[in-house]
C-alpha cells in the first residue's frame, strides 16, 4: 500500500464523545472526519494515521482500514486473505496477534475466523502468530461484510509514558481531555482541579496550553510496520511547535501522597513551571490569582471510592466553596449520580450523555460562569 494512498482511518472514542473527538480531528487538520458509533473515521494516508497517534489527545486508538469484502463461509475467508499482500503491510520477523468478531452474519466462529486469517499471513509471509504480539490484526464481520484492520497504535493511547504515578481510579488523560473539551477549554485560561488525585486534569490542561503533543514519549505499534518510513515520522515529530502561556493550573487533594504523585507526574510532563499542586481539603480551597477559568473535577462517586451516603456533604461543602470564592469561573462536574451533581447547589445546565469510564456510566455536568 503506497504512503499517499487513501484509505479509512477509524479512531476510537468512548461512546457519548464522539462528536467531542469529531471536532479534535477537524480542528487538527483531518478533513471530512465524521462521528460513528464508537468513534470518527475519514479518509486518510499513512501520514494521517503517524500524524494522528501523536497528535490526536481524545484518540483511543488509531485503526487503518486495509481492506473490506463480502464473505460467508470460511472457506471463502481464507481464500481472500491469502491473497491480500500482508507484505506491503507486515514484516516477518515481527510477530502479530489476529482478533475476530463476528455479527448478523454466516460466518459466526470468531476463533476460527482469525485462526483463518493467521494462517494465510503465516503462509504467505512467514510471520508468528501469537496471542501476546502488540502489533494487532483486526477483523470484524458484520452483516456477511469482512473488515481487516491494523491497529497501528498498539499500547492504548493514554498510556502516554508520562504519569506513571496513579492513585485509585485514575481518570485517563484520553477523557480528561475529550472533557476539557466539552467544556469549552482551549488552553487560553486557568484550570483548577480541586479533587486532583494524580493531576491529570491539570497536567492535561497545562499540555494543551503549551502544544505539546500528546505522542511525544511513547512508541507506537505502526514503528513496526514493513511500510514505516523513519525519516517521515522523524519529519512529523520534528514539525511539532510548543507554545508559551502566562496561565498557570492547580489541582489539590487532601491526600498527601495524591499530591506527590502530581507533582511527579507534571515534572515527567514537562509542565512542573505552570503547574502548582497542594495539599488541603475542599473547605479551605481558595481562588487562585489572576483572571477566571475552569474548575473541572472527577470526584469519588461512591461506587467503587467512599460511601455514597457521606459523599453528599463533600459535594454540598464543594459547591458551597465555589458559590462564595470563584465568582466568573465556570465549573464543570464528572460524576455517575446527578444526585450528588445536584448537592452542590451550582447552576448545572442538563448534563452531557453517558459516557463509559471504568466500567460505570459518568457525565459531565456543566455551569456558566458563576455569579
Amino acid at each position: 500500500m503506497k504512503a499517499a494512498r487513501k484509505f479509512e482511518i477509524f479512531l476510537a472514542a468512548p461512546p457519548g464523545l464522539e462528536l467531542v473527538l469529531k471536532a479534535e480531528a477537524l480542528e487538527r487538520g483531518f478533513k471530512k472526519a465524521k462521528a460513528v458509533p464508537g468513534g470518527v473515521q475519514f479518509r486518510g494516508n499513512w501520514h494521517d494515521v503517524r500524524r494522528a497517534n501523536l497528535e490526536l489527545r481524545g484518540a483511543g486508538r488509531v485503526l487503518a482500514r486495509i481492506d473490506s469484502f463480502r464473505s460467508t463461509h470460511l472457506e471463502h475467508l481464507a481464500k481472500t486473505a491469502r491473497a491480500f499482500d500482508w507484505a506491503s503491510l507486515l514484516r516477518p520477523d515481527v510477530p502479530v496477534r489476529v482478533e475476530a468478531t463476528c455479527a448478523r452474519s454466516r460466518i459466526y466462529h470468531q476463533g476460527a475466523a482469525a485462526e483463518r486469517v493467521g494462517l494465510a499471513i503465516t503462509e504467505s509471509l512467514g510471520a508468528t502468530i501469537s496471542d501476546e504480539a502488540e502489533l494487532r490484526v483486526m477483523l470484524r464481520i458484520e452483516d456477511d461484510t469482512c473488515t481487516l484492520s491494523l491497529d497501528t497504535s498498539g499500547a492504548p493511547l493514554h498510556k502516554r509514558g508520562l504519569k506513571q504515578a496513579v492513585g485509585k481510579a485514575p481518570l485517563r488523560e484520553t477523557l480528561a481531555a475529550l472533557f476539557l473539551r466539552q467544556c469549552g477549554y482551549t488552553g487560553t485560561e486557568p484550570v483548577l482541579d480541586p479533587m486532583c488525585g494524580s493531576g491529570t486534569i491539570p497536567i492535561e490542561a497545562a499540555e494543551i496550553a503549551l502544544g505539546l503533543a500528546p505522542g511525544r514519549a511513547r512508541s507506537f505499534a505502526f514503528e513496526n510496520l514493513a511500510n514505516f518510513d523513519a525519516d517521515a515520522w522523524a519529519r512529523i515529530r520534528a514539525s511539532q511547535t510548543p507554545q508559551t502561556t502566562n496561565m498557570h493550573f492547580f489541582g489539590s487533594d487532601r491526600d498527601a501522597g495524591a499530591i506527590r504523585n502530581a507533582t511527579e507526574n507534571a515534572a515527567r510532563s514537562g509542565v512542573d513551571a505552570i503547574t502548582r499542586f497542594a495539599c488541603h481539603a475542599v473547605s479551605d480551597l481558595e481562588r487562585p490569582d489572576g483572571p477566571p477559568g475552569l474548575v473541572l473535577l472527577n470526584p469519588p462517586y461512591g461506587a467503587r471510592i467512599g460511601d455514597k451516603r457521606q459523599l453528599f456533604g463533600l459535594y454540598g461543602a464543594l459547591g458551597k466553596v465555589l458559590k462564595e470564592r470563584f465568582a466568573g469561573w465556570r465549573v464543570g462536574l464528572i460524576t455517575t449520580e446527578g444526585g450528588l451533581a445536584k448537592a452542590t447547589g451550582l447552576p448545572f445546565a442538563e448534563p452531557g450523555a453517558p459516557v463509559a469510564h471504568g466500567g460505570l456510566k459518568v457525565r459531565l455536568w456543566q455551569t456558566s460562569a458563576l455569579p
